[in-house]
């Protein structure tokens, strides 16, 4: 099978996450997989992986725009070309280019939803729904099927795989905090897109309340996104600046995810939590708001800690419990690795994804 992947950049982040292993996966199954995106600073690793790239104008957010049109243009010869028979998309704005693509030239699509979408009239009245759906977690489904009135039998449930050992470091940890400016203190991790509905704000506002606690700790957030510059401001206004400590650019997600000591995810709104999952799957002791697909994934006080969203009070309790009890976030960690290596399975996500293919071909 040939199998084109729409997606809007290849930089780090949960959609690029996902869509590396389903290059890796379906690459050794033997189909042949095109990406077409803006490029990023992860295309080494997806032609490591057997994608063979094609550039195309999608770094868009608009979902009527000259650039899915263009984008349109320039692979609308390249479907024959290259004998696609299915075109998978990854996000709202690639959906719309997908569905274009499958109308003129009568290839299947499929679609991803990552997340929730507002319902805006132009989403009803241009739904541009793909041939099948995957959703990554039940309140996904849920979302297309309710709020965006989906077909519910063309929706199928594929949660995201997780190979742990892609996320665990060969470096000594030491080294690693030396190398990104940390002391020798507790750290408290987040890695995401720095956006509102990922929730930073609050864990930034609950971090004087651990440190008074726990002096010696440390905040270090890695991602990027529009929020970058109020983070910062408002770090610095909570006097707290020389103790978050921002990573931005390629640094490695195995190499951060080797120095956190609890990891932490504030988010209002999640499709599930890929990042979450990676640093579960190393074996941390995590905390979650119960939102989305986070309350999917932990039992509280099982294999990590759930709080309410939007409440630093609540997240500062649950961390500082982490901190000081260190035979409890060691049974946690256990417990969280083993929830994912049980639950999440690389070769599981692969399999049912190539399922949806083949229901489009039939």
């Amino acid at each position: 099978m040939n199998v084109l992947y729409l997606v809007n950049h290849l930089n780090v982040g949960g959609i690029s996450s996902y869509l590396l292993n389903l290059c890796a996966g379906f690459s050794k199954l033997g189909d042949t997989v095109y990406v077409a995106s803006s490029a990023g600073e992860l295309e080494d690793k997806f032609v490591s992986a057997g994608a063979r790239l094609i550039k195309i104008p999608i770094k868009t957010k608009q979902e009527i725009s000259p650039k899915i049109l263009l984008s349109f243009f320039k692979l609308y010869g390249l479907i024959k070309k290259y004998n696609i028979d299915l075109v998978h998309s990854q996000s709202r704005t690639t959906q719309v280019l997908g569905c274009l693509l499958s109308r003129y030239t009568g290839v299947k699509h499929v679609f991803t939803c990552h997340g929730f979408f507002k319902p805006k009239l132009s989403r009803r009245f241009f739904p541009c729904f793909p041939d099948q759906a995957i959703a990554i977690s039940q309140p996904v489904a849920k979302h297309l099927e309710e709020d965006l009135h989906f077909p519910a039998q063309r929706i199928q449930i594929v949660s995201n795989g997780i190979d742990g050992r892609l996320f665990l470091s060969t470096k000594p940890k030491e080294e690693i905090k030396k190398s990104l400016g940390l002391g020798p203190g507790e750290v408290v991790g987040n890695i995401g897109r720095l956006s509102d509905v990922k929730g930073q704000a609050y864990l930034i506002a609950a971090f004087p309340l651990i440190l008074r606690s726990f002096p010696s700790a440390q905040l270090l957030i890695s991602g990027d996104g529009k929020l970058a510059g109020e983070l910062l401001r408002q770090a610095k206004q909570l006097k707290v600046s020389d103790k978050v400590f921002f990573i931005r650019g390629s640094a490695q997600v195995a190499d951060l995810l080797a120095v956190i000591d609890v990891f932490v995810m504030p988010s209002l709104q999640e499709g599930l939590g890929l990042a979450l999952m990676e640093a579960m799957s190393t074996g941390l002791a995590v905390v979650g708001t119960n939102v989305g697909g986070i309350s999917d994934l932990l039992q509280d006080g099982q294999n990590g800690l759930l709080v309410k969203p939007k409440d630093e009070k609540a997240l500062a309790r649950a961390v500082e419990e982490l901190l000081a009890d260190k035979i409890k976030r060691q049974r946690l960690a256990d417990a969280a690795a083993k929830f994912i290596r049980d639950n999440f399975s690389y070769d599981k996500m692969i399999a049912q994804t190539k399922e949806v293919y083949e229901k489009c071909s039939k």
